[in-house]
């Protein structure tokens, strides 16, 4: 296994880019912030590959901005950026194209998946994967503490999401993805949702595209200060999977996706 890793790593290390990019959407993160930093920052100087950890905030109203600023040199390969634009999907996009990892994992800033689990992702544990998701729903995996209403709603969103548009996944909405840097470059120019279900879009984009899609069952401790407002949220989120819908029948995304 080593002997995968090590040859990974040196075809990488050749193109002067890193192993993996760490991307953490930061809005109004500023209490948990530092304590994220410090976790995947110290986990990830343990490693043999190279790395980078890219936060990435928009529109935040406490101050997250000069707290992630005031961390770089502190923190090994952190890079800050900052948007206007509010909005998950949005911060996402925007670190997806400017990392420079030839993985580039999605990570939340309420560390809700164990950042020692990332090595679940990419190889040699699991070896060449386009598009790795987290997956609270896939066997082995585990859920803790979480409300018994959040998870009826969950699975009722994404009974519409494998109605709708990805038959076969059991989990699209967990906060934590890989994709392949190709498969990154080809995805995220498309995705249009600046919101909660650009996951859904994203995922939808690359089965289009012919990338194989796995799920990893993870261990997922519920936080009770998830910026997910459940209500007004999953309104939109539903009315999102029929703009999916939509552009897919129209032929949006086949216009789009061939000249990529």
């Amino acid at each position: 296994m080593n002997t995968i890793l090590d040859t990974i790593i040196q075809q990488v290390e050749t193109m002067d880019t890193p192993f993996l990019s760490i991307i953490i959407p930061a809005f109004n993160e500023a209490g948990r912030l530092p304590s994220t930093l410090e976790q995947v920052g110290h986990f990830l100087s343990t490693r043999r590959f190279t790395y980078e950890i890219l936060v990435v905030e928009n529109g935040s109203s406490d101050d997250t901005l000069h707290i992630a600023k005031s961390m770089v040199g502190k923190i090994k390969n952190l890079r800050v950026m900052h948007e206007d634009i509010r909005g998950k999907g949005w911060a996402v996009r925007q670190g997806m194209l400017a990392a420079k990892g030839e993985y580039r994992f999605i990570c939340d800033a309420d560390l809700s998946m164990p950042i020692e689990d990332v090595l679940r992702f990419i190889p040699p544990q699991l070896p060449n994967v386009p598009i790795a998701i987290a997956s609270r729903e896939a066997p082995g995996a585990v859920r803790y503490d979480e409300p018994e209403y959040r998870h009826r709603i969950g699975r009722a969103f994404n009974f519409l999401v494998r109605i709708l548009l990805l038959k076969g996944l059991n989990d699209t909405q967990c906060g934590f993805k890989c994709f392949r840097a190709d498969a990154a470059k080809k995805i995220f120019p498309l995705v249009t949702i600046q919101g909660w279900t650009f996951d859904v879009e994203a995922l939808f984009i690359g089965r289009k595209l012919g990338y194989e899609i796995h799920e990893v069952p993870i261990h997922w401790y519920y936080k009770a200060q998830s910026r997910v407002k459940v209500l007004r949220d999953s309104f939109q989120m539903g009315l999102d999977l029929i703009k999916i819908r939509l552009n897919h029948i129209s032929g949006k995304y086949h216009a789009q996706t061939k000249d990529h």
